[in-house]
């Protein structure tokens, strides 16, 4: 009787190994954890502008030697600006068909202003219930990859969105995430709102806004990295053409910060710092949420801010964007660090973009002979509303103008008979009057334009009726629409749309290639290494050279 006993225990262990062995051999190999990197305004050619200088255990070489780096990556459409990338990086789709025509824009419909986050219907978490914290995915029209992941595991993997700027962690989290949070300049918090099913924060979020991060970084100061006169890549310091986003006495290194601690949380963003407090809530976030700590695939969604921020204030080539991307380099390189051993390497998925580039600044065009300047007083808005009320009567037939497009008052129109198409090629035939602007026409009829096929494509992939304008106007190249110092981004020109992207860890092989591919390629490539459906506006094809 025993040995029968022992026999069948034997036997029924022998069955429970074999199908637990199946199970294991019919699983779809994933990783644990995926995390997608945005590094809002990085032009493409900072990969290698300061390769020699980043460190050799940092996140940008790690990238660059030890992953897949596609080489000559575009955004396909215009505007290049910082909501549209984050929802194309993540839909691999285009305005055109996700809805997210610009950080901003006209509301054909509801006849108002929007904000592309913005949800009157939702509060505030974390915070007082301000504006800031009343934002949702909603405005976003389709899936994510981040939602098709969770489709893909009956909605078992987790995602979690983190940015200093609220749209560069609650578009790319999408609709299903569960949860986003981003920086409250107004307390030096991580706030979130109640789309995301909660109350109150988590009590790890808690725990990281109670070591009040931006204050300690505020009486560090800003000093360079390494010692000033070895940033001979960059522009010498104090330049006239930079704006002063830390007051007017503050002309150059060493910036003195200590002055905003518990007090303004606004300037942060515009530091070095604002970046490393952002790869400190991701490791928080991975930790709190127990990120990757199962079979279950998950996904964080970081995008660090705060390179948009010192590139608008100082530009491209200045020695505070040289410094912040050394710094990143830095913070890129912990979080690898973490990731390798918290989840795992070679367990985790790490993907690279950034959202746009950026235009150098005028003044720094100017003082090396080149092409370029501010178009002074655009969009011409006022002016153009006073003209047209001697020609067509009625005050200001011109509503708004967003994203380089201007919008008219159609209901105004139609009331009073007016022909709306000549109202649209007088407002084109005088902007093109402008020493600024290349060319300008209806948008509805920007497919029979004749300017390259790539300019036409580009300005159709952006145009989203409800939400766009009427009349298109595409500045000369390296001219920017901006006030005061610094500089801006937006157009189709190569200089906004040359974008790095960079792949490494599980499923990605080393190399790198140099045929054209696009922002959205990187939705479509994810969901062949996950093997799950693409998102549901997705236009993008699969770049296969990167795997395995």
């Amino acid at each position: 009787m025993k040995k029968f006993l022992l026999l069948s225990c034997t036997m029924l262990s022998l069955v429970c190994a074999f199908a637990q062995a199946s199970a294991q051999k019919n699983t779809i190999a994933r990783p644990k954890l995926v995390v997608g990197i945005v590094v809002d305004q990085m032009r493409w050619d900072f990969l290698y502008r300061y390769y020699d200088r980043y460190k050799s255990n940092g996140g940008f070489r790690r990238l660059l030697d030890k992953g897949f780096s596609c080489e000559n990556t575009l955004i396909p459409y215009a505007p290049t600006i910082t909501a549209c990338g984050h929802a194309c990086i993540y839909t691999g789709s285009v305005p055109a068909v996700h809805g997210i025509v610009g950080n901003n824009w006209w509301d054909n419909l509801n006849k108002g202003e929007m904000y592309c986050t913005r949800d009157t219907n939702v509060h505030t978490v974390g915070g007082p219930d301000g504006v800031s914290g009343r934002q949702s995915p909603r405005n976003l029209l389709t899936t994510t990859i981040c939602d098709e992941l969770k489709i893909a595991t009956n909605f078992k993997s987790k995602v979690i969105g983190v940015a200093i700027k609220d749209r560069g962690g609650i578009l790319p989290a999408g609709r299903s995430a569960d949860a986003a949070y981003w920086y409250d300049t107004s307390s030096g918090n991580w706030i979130t709102s109640d789309y995301y099913k909660m109350t109150q924060l988590p009590p790890w979020v808690q725990r990281f806004n109670n070591r009040k991060l931006a204050d300690a970084y505020y009486r560090q100061g800003w000093k360079t990295l390494y010692n000033l006169d070895t940033y001979v890549q960059s522009t010498g310091d104090e330049k006239v053409y930079e704006s002063k986003p830390f007051g007017p006495t503050a002309k150059g290194f060493p910036y003195d910060l200590s002055g905003f601690a518990g007090r303004d949380f606004s300037k942060l963003p515009t530091t070095p710092y604002g970046n490393t407090m952002t790869m400190e809530i991701a490791k928080a976030a991975i930790e709190g949420e127990g990120l990757g700590s199962d079979a279950i695939t998950d996904f964080l969604a970081v995008s660090f801010s705060s390179t948009d921020y010192v590139g608008h204030s100082f530009g491209p080539n200045s020695i505070e964007t040289e410094d912040t991307y050394l710094r990143l380099d830095q913070d890129l390189g912990e979080l690898f660090r973490y990731l390798d051993a918290h989840v795992g390497a070679g367990q985790y998925l790490v993907f690279l973009s950034a959202d746009h580039g950026v235009a150098h600044v005028p003044g720094f065009m100017k003082e090396n002979n080149m092409p370029g300047n501010i178009a002074t007083g655009a969009p011409y808005t006022a002016e153009m509303n006073s003209l047209l009320k001697q020609k067509f009567g009625p005050d200001k037939l011109i509503v708004a103008s967003f994203n380089y497009q201007i919008y008219l008052d159609h209901h105004l129109m139609d009331s009073l008979k007016i022909d709306a198409k000549a109202v649209k090629n007088w407002i084109a035939q005088y902007l093109e009057t402008k020493e600024a602007v290349a060319r300008a026409f209806d948008i509805e009829n920007v497919l029979l334009e004749p300017m390259p096929d790539v300019v036409r494509e580009m300005i159709a992939r952006g145009y989203f009726p409800s939400r766009s304008g009427d009349v298109q106007f595409i500045l000369k190249p390296h001219w920017i629409e901006w006030g005061g110092g610094g500089t801006t981004h937006g157009l189709w020109y190569p200089y906004d749309a040359h974008i790095p992207l960079l792949w490494y860890g599980w499923g990605i092989r080393a190399g790198k290639m140099n045929r054209e591919s696009y922002m959205t390629d990187i939705a479509p490539t994810l969901a062949a290494l996950l093997h799950i459906q693409m998102p549901g506006g997705s236009i993008g094809h699969v770049i296969p050279e990167v795997m395995k």
